[in-house]
């Protein structure tokens, strides 16, 4: 039997493509153990082995498990949980995940995996023989046809951001490869309906056929027993016809007592009550017999079906089995991106590491600032996380290790603390040393992590662009190495592994070792620790090792590819800062510590004998003077960066004030204009109702008056008119503007007058004009040269007002010498108070006050000011009572450390320094 469909044979797989193994862990370059030499084999199981162990003891199983939060598909999620983030096998590699990264966290939205299904066990099942259903052959054509949607999605993207589309290459290429099976997914199409789970006719010939004649038997079937069924009921034999099926054949219900009605009839059940037999009347024999057999053939040709479809499912294996792989890589990609967003990481710069390439010395092998451990840093995340929330049932980040590390370790401090890890390019050996409980330990397992994290192409929790170099193997001997199964003690341990670590370990490999040399006698655990150093400095790329000898930091003083590191420890509150010092040797301050615990002062001091005469050549009181001098220098640069801060946030808050009363402009004219619209239009409908109601008095007095009366009620009529828009003329200063003959007027010192350059705004005369007739007006605290012929008077002026108001300038000038000259700061005090500028926010209007008013209002708003800014205090030019009463009140406040006219255009305002 053939499938009845227009398809084609499906295309040859394509070629193998490189790509990553994403069902085991990329550990280190693949060898081919069956053609190398039994040694070669051997150190290759050797370096998985001790790589595995690596990966557990800085619990990268852990981090992956962060990742599994963000995983969109069953298969991210698996891999991820198990540990099984695909590793870098090479430099390139690595860089090709972390540009995956960067791509998928600079999508504009995220992608719909929401069809997309771990069918690999389908598929090995359609190789392995077995016939699959019709639920798995659908949820193969969901996944397929999410996969070209997935590409569909990616392209569309893409294609609409023409800037930036090669920023979505990476993602691109991973699908680009893929074969989608579009024709076994129109197949499965067209033979299933996914919806129903069913087999559709058209799938074959011989199964449209085989229904066909089903459906006409059945049809004829069901219309003779519901006739038979209705010959017993109206016989009595039934209460109701009754049509069933029993041993697979359609029957009718009949009374025991009653089937007789049915001769030649076949019993075929019985009920439990015996009351009721299931008859097939003989009629219906070969209907049911037809039945029956076209039953099976159908069966029989729906199970054809699906063995084809099988067969074309096994034979595309390889396609879909790639295709999964993709797609998990596409995943994981998102993972990784939403995991570096949700921790705020930043793409690391991975470096080639060889110092060849370095122009200068000083160049930096490992360039990392303020960065986190990942684990720890996710209790501070969780809380601000909906996400992890939402999964937390699939995240399980922090062990009982890093329990302890938490309480034990970063107890009492901001946690986690940001760590900078800065090494040079000529540096191989580290030496860190430092008080127990400092953070040694973890510094160095985040190195490891950040490390694995880069080879992963996942971001860093860290600042800036971490830079750091690509390790082929990446080696730990950290944590206890006791076994009592081999007989091995925790010395012994540490040495087997030590053994094994520098067997294995190359020019790319970074090993780190914790405790070197400790669990042993020290004169020769440290002869032993300088050997593996001096070795490893030949060996490896970059080893990290801790200790508390302090012979194995004088290792730098002899072997310039040696670097010592320290842990802070702060004498005031003898507790680590779990900072690293870089270049430093650091004290194992057990003393310290013992001390701070609650020793007996007793005990501490003969310890402190007994190390006097152990290390005559300390020099304790050296190393105190010059950890002085370090912390003195430290603290000096902390004050300048918190000055430098404290500077910047002056300027952005007066940036944000002036930015907000520049925006507040336009709705605060808009209001002013719409306010006096209303006012306008208010004022025009009183007068013209006011003026209805005199024509309406007019006309009522019109028609009871005498003509001869009819003239002194006109006449009484206009003046009630002409009161009524007397009463509503504008009564300001701008409708009172003398019609004066321009050339005959001379403008007085003190006179207001109106400025036509100004806008007819109102301005003061400060200085009588000149011979060239200009004259020097003040229009609030500009002042400007007009002449004379853009000046106009007011009705109003005032020649009295004029020459008081000249008077009180060549008072008030000579205040403000004497003011000066008493209140006038000492040169050597230099106290910053930021830009001198007037905002809304650092200014008090005292005008229009009384004097006990404007004393408390005044006050008030020194009070209120933070330490070094300034105050502006707009008193006014009037009589001066205002102003000297606030110039009093500033000689005697203790907050005000000078004051001094606001300019000298400005009689009106006064600045004081509020210290």
């Amino acid at each position: 039997m053939e499938l009845r469909n227009p398809f084609i044979t499906l295309r040859p797989p394509p070629p193998p493509i490189l790509r990553l193994n994403l069902n085991h862990r990329p550990i280190i370059p693949t060898l081919s153990l069956s053609t190398a030499s039994p040694e070669s084999t051997h150190r290759v199981r050797l370096a998985e082995s001790l790589q595995a162990g690596t990966l557990e003891t800085l619990e990268w199983p852990s981090v992956c498990k962060q990742v599994s939060a963000f995983a969109s598909t069953a298969m991210g999620l698996s891999a991820a949980q198990g540990g099984r983030l695909p590793l870098g096998k090479s430099p390139e590699e690595s860089r090709r995940l972390l540009a995956q990264t960067a791509a998928a966290a600079a999508l504009p939205r995220p992608l719909d995996f929401s069809g997309i299904e771990d069918v690999s066990r389908i598929v090995k099942s359609s190789v392995s023989g077995e016939l699959v259903s019709i639920s798995e052959l659908c949820a193969v054509n969901r996944t397929l046809r999410s996969a070209r949607d997935l590409f569909e999605q990616l392209e569309e993207i893409a294609l609409r951001d023409d800037d930036s589309s090669e920023r979505y290459l990476p993602l691109l290429e991973i699908l680009r490869s893929c074969n989608f099976m579009a024709e076994l997914e129109q197949k499965i199409g067209y033979c299933i309906d996914c919806n129903f789970s069913i087999i559709l006719d058209r799938a074959s010939e011989d199964l449209e056929i085989i229904r066909s004649e089903r459906k006409r038997n059945t049809e004829n079937l069901d219309s003779l027993l519901k006739e038979v069924s209705a010959r017993i009921y109206q016989g009595g034999g039934i209460d109701r016809p009754l049509i069933t099926k029993r041993r697979s054949r359609m029957c009718v219900g009949i009374r025991a007592s009653h089937r007789s009605l049915l001769p030649g009839g076949i019993i075929l059940n019985i009920s439990s009550s015996g009351a009721t037999y299931f008859m097939e009347p003989k009629e219906a024999v070969e209907l049911n017999n037809l039945e029956v057999r076209l039953s099976k053939a159908e069966k029989d040709a729906e199970q054809a079906i699906l063995s084809l479809l099988t067969s074309e499912l096994a034979e595309s294996n390889v396609d879909i089995k790639y295709l999964l792989g993709r797609i998990l890589e596409l995943d994981l990609a998102f993972a990784r991106a939403a995991h570096g967003q949700w921790m705020h990481g930043v793409c690391p710069n991975i470096t080639s590491g060889a110092c060849e390439y370095y122009e200068t010395d000083s160049s930096l092998l490992v360039d990392i600032e303020a960065i986190q451990h990942p684990l720890l840093l996710e209790t501070s995340l969780r809380s601000s996380s909906d996400h992890i929330v939402s999964n937390s049932t699939s995240l399980d980040p922090l062990n009982e290790r890093n329990g302890a590390m938490k309480s034990e370790v970063f107890s009492g401090i901001d946690f986690p603390v940001p760590i900078d890890i800065k090494i040079g390019c000529s540096t191989k050996v580290v030496v860190i040393s430092g008080p127990n409980t400092g953070g040694k330990t973890a510094s160095m397992k985040t190195l490891g992590l950040a490390s694995l994290m880069s080879k992963a192409g996942m971001y860093l929790p860290a600042k800036r662009q971490p830079m750091l170099p690509w390790f082929d193997l990446i080696l730990a001997d950290i944590g206890d190495q006791q076994s009592l199964e081999q007989n091995l003690s925790t010395f012994s341990g540490h040495i087997s592994h030590l053994c094994k670590i520098l067997e294995v370990a190359t020019k790319e490999s970074l090993v780190l070792i914790d405790e070197i040399g400790s669990g042993t006698d020290p004169s020769e655990g440290v002869a032993l620790s300088a050997s593996i150093l001096q070795y490893l400095k030949d060996r490896a790329n970059l080893a990290v090792v801790t200790t508390h000898y302090a012979d194995l930091t004088r290792l730098k003083e002899k072997d310039p590819r040696f670097e010592n590191a320290a842990m802070e420890f702060s004498q005031e509150t003898l507790q680590p800062t779990y900072q690293i010092m870089w270049g430093h040797r650091g004290d194992s301050n057990a003393l310290s510590v013992a001390k701070s615990i609650g020793f007996d002062d007793r005990i501490i001091e003969h310890a402190r004998i007994w190390v006097d005469k152990l290390m005559p050549e300390k020099q304790q009181t050296r190393q105190s003077l010059l950890y002085q001098s370090l912390m003195e220098e430290k603290n000096k640069l902390e004050a300048q960066e918190r000055r430098a801060a404290s500077l910047r946030s002056d300027v952005m808050n007066l940036y944000h004030e002036v930015k907000d009363e520049a925006e507040d402009l336009d709705w605060r004219e808009t209001a002013l204009m719409a306010k006096e619209t209303q006012n306008v239009k208010r004022e025009l409908k009183l007068a013209k109702s006011q003026m209805e109601a005199v024509v309406q008095e007019l006309e009522n007095q019109l028609r009871t008056t005498s003509a001869e009366n009819f003239n002194s009620l006109i006449k009484k009529s206009e003046s009630a008119i002409a009161s009524i828009l007397e009463a509503h003329c504008p009564s300001d200063d701008f409708s009172s503007v003398r019609e004066a003959d321009e050339s005959s007027y001379t403008p007085q010192i003190g006179e207001q007058v109106l400025v036509k350059r100004l806008g007819n705004k109102l301005a003061t005369v400060v200085e009588a004009p000149g011979d060239d007739n200009a004259v020097l007006v003040q229009y609030g605290k500009i002042r400007v040269r007009v002449n004379r012929s853009n000046i106009t008077a007011l009705q109003n002026s005032n020649t009295v007002a004029a020459k008081s108001y000249a008077q009180h300038l060549k008072r008030q000038g000579q205040q403000r010498r004497n003011s000066r000259d008493i209140l006038e700061v000492s040169k050597d005090e230099e106290v910053s108070y930021g830009p001198v500028v007037q905002t809304s926010k650092n200014t008090v209007d005292l005008r229009g006050m009384r004097v006990e008013e404007a004393s408390h209002c005044l006050n008030t708003a020194i009070s209120s000011r933070g330490s070094n800014s300034v105050l502006f205090i707009i008193h006014g030019m009037g009589t001066g009572v205002i102003k000297e009463c606030a110039i009093e009140i500033l000689k005697k406040h203790p907050r005000v450390t000078k004051f001094e006219q606001e300019s000298q255009i400005n009689y009106g305002c006064t600045v004081a320094y509020i210290n």
